[in-house]
């Protein structure tokens, strides 16, 4: 089998995937305000707005660190309200755009990564492991938020799943 014919799903459909992803979200919580006060429980997030602030705020450090520029410090993620964390989102979103449309970049290069949770031996990956760490990492906690809000009893109607998605 040629590389041609291997079936792929590209960087830039994922990140497609991804920004449907979130504006469902930023739409669902801008018409249901009360759900960013529920417990969550996931991670060190107390609540919704806390955790969906680490969606969106993880995903512009990691678009920060691939594209080479200084990282948003954690501290000055903003804690809310809803429009200011999706500007994280969209800020990501452009430098990633930006990047995967750029030909020069090198995905296969490694990316030095000063994170100690980390094992050792995960500390340099490849440009391309990381892109799809960030791009995957935001559908795994939307999938745990629409199981959140769900068993909260507030079903999102959330259709994550790759195959309901139009980005491919």
């Amino acid at each position: 089998m040629t590389t041609a014919s291997i079936p792929a799903i590209s960087m830039k459909e994922m990140l497609d995937w991804d920004q449907e992803a979130s504006a469902y979200w930023k739409s669902h919580l801008d018409a249901n305000p009360a759900l960013l006060d529920l417990p969550c429980g996931i991670g060190s997030a107390a609540t919704v707005q806390e955790f969906v602030r680490h969606i969106w705020g993880v995903e512009l450090r990691w678009a920060q660190r691939l594209a080479g520029i200084p990282q948003i410090p954690k501290e000055d993620i903003p804690a809310g309200p809803v429009d200011a964390l999706y500007e994280l989102h969209t800020q990501a979103a452009q430098i990633l755009g930006d990047l995967l449309a750029d030909p020069a970049q090198n995905w296969e290069a490694t990316l030095p990564l000063d994170i100690p949770q980390l094992p050792e031996a995960a500390r340099s990956p490849s440009r391309r492991k990381v892109l799809g760490h960030a791009l995957l990492h935001s559908q795994r906690h939307w999938a745990q938020l629409a199981t959140l809000v769900r068993v909260a009893g507030f079903p999102s109607g959330f259709r994550g799943d790759l195959l309901a998605s139009s980005a491919l």
